[in-house]
């Protein structure tokens, strides 16, 4: 068991910390939650001993190996991906050297009854038994397990640690960290630099780890799926509660309840006992009797409602100002950097009202795409058409990083707003939670949170019809992503949405754009029915070669369906017939051009022709899916 014990720490006048104290048992999976700027990160830097507190204790048992998943990394060396990850196990070779050294000891001496002596066989079982946690099984095979869950493959194990990007080396320290086994690990926003099937896969192994994982995570899913207790840091205090996130959401707000029932019933009674007192002290016969009374009055411990932290930004997108049918038409889009392709003949059409969601595994394309829609990239070949009156407003995935950090608050905001917009500049702010002096404050000294906070009112401040949002949640704490959340799907607009948050998509789109060897897949429905079509259910198993299902995968969970789901279905079919009608009405346009004699003379007869046969195989999936999905509408009506 670990111990932390009365941890405290003030910055000025401010107590972050305030005699933080709880208990990590064995095979703990313990959540540190709380606002963005609650002190989670610099807890967990305390317990791993990077930073120090004004005051308190943490006690660790004997041979007690701790891990920290670090955030500022950067490898810039030409050792191969598998060499470094080898370096990982010293602590392997150091133990067993030292197992050689108490087994030479031992053999040599004859104070066999001595203290000395039989400590010797203690230290030996400890290092047996930390030895048996962190080679069992192939070590090699340990390796290629770990490094595949997190999406290398093995063309990637001779590459050079330099040529790897940051999100990527990352991946590397928390395959190190993992092949380790720490008695206790430590990550700070592990699912940051993971595409959706690492983060599921991370989910299953963390689920059998052997010892105690301490995880900090804004996102919902992860913390539902492997925390079994959660810690929640709020104005310096830490609660407890035993459960995954849904459970400590639930009980935060019946204990909340008990408590202000309980506050309010003695409230009631104190008001009585000093009213009877009032009026006793009122009689000279009953003074001392008010006495006694108002000193076992003294003596009552009063009940305390504890503040809460409940400050929240506003966030509305304006209307979209109107535009044509047709948003946005992709036409044969090739995208290489150096000899590295892409992106291959990725064609789509994106219709007003479309709910897009992009997903896929890192560097399959979708923050490509993003920027090509938005003009920041020129593709290799093939074009974007936008459509009439089409406004884009996009948020970047490092949106927060582009700020100029030499300007205030202010500045930002006013050199990003139109003309017309500069008068609502501070009332945005205000509702980003900028107010008064905080305004004034430049960008370099804002924690992460508050630069993304910045980049969307940024963004707000410029009306669009097109809104295209790359990763907008990292940065963001759980209150602020449900407040976005509902502000995107209260927007009228047109979306396109890139992220890897599962929650977070449920219920806002309807469409899922799976990047996939070098182009993408359409997917009717939300993240959900992808993740349940591609059997992925919560566990991710696939093989690396075929791209199929392991046998070992188990199947997705069978849910209860209910009216709401019925209403998905219906929206669903609605969805497939939409999508009948354009392949039918695709196909009568290519059959009319192949129906003059004379155009099978012409050059594009057999790109046509090709055409006509892919649409046709297309409507025959349409037909097939909408059978299906009318069938389960026609059980449950």
């Amino acid at each position: 068991m670990v111990y932390v014990e009365n941890i405290s720490l003030t910055f000025g006048d401010r107590r972050l910390l305030d005699k933080i104290t709880f208990v990590l048992n064995h095979k703990d999976r313990v959540a540190l939650v709380g606002r963005n700027g609650a002190g989670k990160s610099t807890l967990l830097k305390i317990i791993a001993g990077i930073e120090q507190g004004d005051g308190g204790n943490i006690s660790f048992p004997k041979e007690f190996k701790t891990g920290y998943l670090k955030q500022d990394l950067h490898f810039d060396n030409d050792i191969p991906l598998i060499e470094e990850v080898k370096n990982c196990f010293v602590e392997y070779n150091a133990l067993h050297q030292k197992l050689v050294n108490i087994t030479e000891e031992i053999g040599s001496r004859v104070d066999y009854e001595s203290e000395d002596y039989h400590k010797l066989f203690d230290v030996m079982t400890e290092v047996n038994d930390r030895l048996a946690i962190i080679s069992a099984g192939n070590i090699d095979a340990d390796i290629e397990k770990v490094l595949k869950g997190l999406g290398f493959k093995t063309t990637d194990f001779q590459k050079k640690m330099r040529e790897f990007s940051g999100g990527w080396q990352m991946r590397v320290e928390l395959a190190k960290l993992l092949l380790t086994k720490p008695n206790l690990l430590m990550l700070d926003e592990p699912t940051n630099h993971l595409d959706m099937d690492a983060i599921i896969w991370l989910e299953s192994y963390l689920l059998t780890y052997p010892g105690i994982v301490l995880i900090i995570s804004h996102d919902k899913k992860f913390l539902n799926n492997v925390a079994s207790k959660i810690v929640e840091l709020e104005l310096g205090r830490a609660s407890e509660y035993s459960g995954n996130y849904d459970f400590y959401i639930k009980e935060r707000v019946a204990q909340r309840e008990i408590l202000q029932n309980a506050y309010q019933n003695q409230q009631k009674a104190l008001a009585q006992k000093e009213k009877t007192i009032n009026r006793f002290m009122a009689k000279a016969t009953k003074t001392s009797m008010a006495q006694s009374m108002q000193k076992q009055l003294d003596k009552i411990e009063r009940i305390e409602i504890p503040d809460e932290d409940d400050s929240v930004f506003n966030i509305k997108f304006p209307k979209s100002p109107h535009c044509g049918n047709v948003v946005l038409e992709a036409k044969g889009i090739y995208q290489s950097f150096g000899e590295k392709l892409v992106l291959k003949d990725v064609n789509f059409i994106l219709e007003k009202g479309d709910r897009i969601g992009f997903v896929g595994q890192n560097g399959m394309g979708k923050t490509t795409m993003a920027k090509i829609i938005n003009n920041g990239l020129t593709p290799t070949k093939g074009s974007i058409r936008l459509g009439s009156n089409v406004a884009i407003s996009y948020f970047a995935q490092n949106q927060a990083e582009l700020l100029d950090t030499k300007k205030t608050v202010l500045d930002v905001m006013e050199d990003n707003a139109p003309a017309d917009q500069r008068s609502r500049v501070r009332s945005i702010l205000g509702a980003f939670l900028f107010s008064g002096d905080d305004v004034d404050k430049r960008v370099s000294v804002l924690s992460g949170g508050e630069r993304a906070r910045l980049a969307m009112a940024c963004m707000i401040i410029k009306p669009g019809n097109l809104l295209i949002l790359d990763e907008p949640t990292n940065h963001l704490d759980m209150q602020s992503k449900e407040i976005l959340k509902q502000a995107i799907k209260a927007y009228d607009g047109t979306l396109l949405v890139v992220s890897h948050d599962r929650e977070f998509l449920e219920d806002l789109t309807d469409k899922t754009y799976e990047f996939a060897d070098q182009n993408i897949i359409e997917h009717l429905g939300d993240i959900n029915y992808f993740l349940d079509r591609k059997k992925y259910a919560d566990v991710r198993d696939i093989d690396s070669t075929s791209g199929k299902v392991s046998e070992s995968v188990a199947p997705a969970p069978v849910k209860v369906i209910d009216r709401e789901e019925l209403k998905k279905l219906q929206r669903k079919l609605q969805y497939i017939e939409r999508d009948i009608e354009k392949s039918e009405k695709e196909i009568a346009e290519l059959g009319e051009k192949m129906a003059d004699p004379s155009f099978y003379m012409k050059p594009e007869f057999q790109s046509v022709s090709s055409k006509s046969k892919d649409a046709n195989l297309k409507l025959e999936a349409l037909m097939v899916e909408w059978e299906e999905v009318a069938g389960k509408i026609e059980i449950l009506a």
